[in-house]
């Protein structure tokens, strides 16, 4: 079973080791078939700290890591 995997944008990295991710995915009105933006934030483990706001990361599934973070930062695409 392979895990999921995201790319999206830091909007948070407050915490120690932790960053806040947003992931924007367009998705079709069921009734009226405008397209829409959905987006959902996700708590991910950067364990060197090395993310800033406004960076474009790719996060992947894993094990909870605590009571919310449940994706880890597998690359660093773009600096801000």
């Amino acid at each position: 079973m392979s895990q999921k995997e995201n790319i999206g944008i830091v909007i948070s990295n407050k915490m120690d080791k932790t960053i806040t991710v947003a992931v924007k995915k367009q998705i079709s009105h069921r009734k009226y078939k405008k397209i829409i933006i959905k987006t959902n934030k996700y708590y991910a483990h950067d364990n060197d700290n090395k993310c800033n706001i406004g960076d474009q990361v790719k996060i992947q599934e894993t094990r909870p890591l605590s009571k919310n973070k449940r994706w880890k930062l597998t690359e660093l695409i773009t600096k801000k």
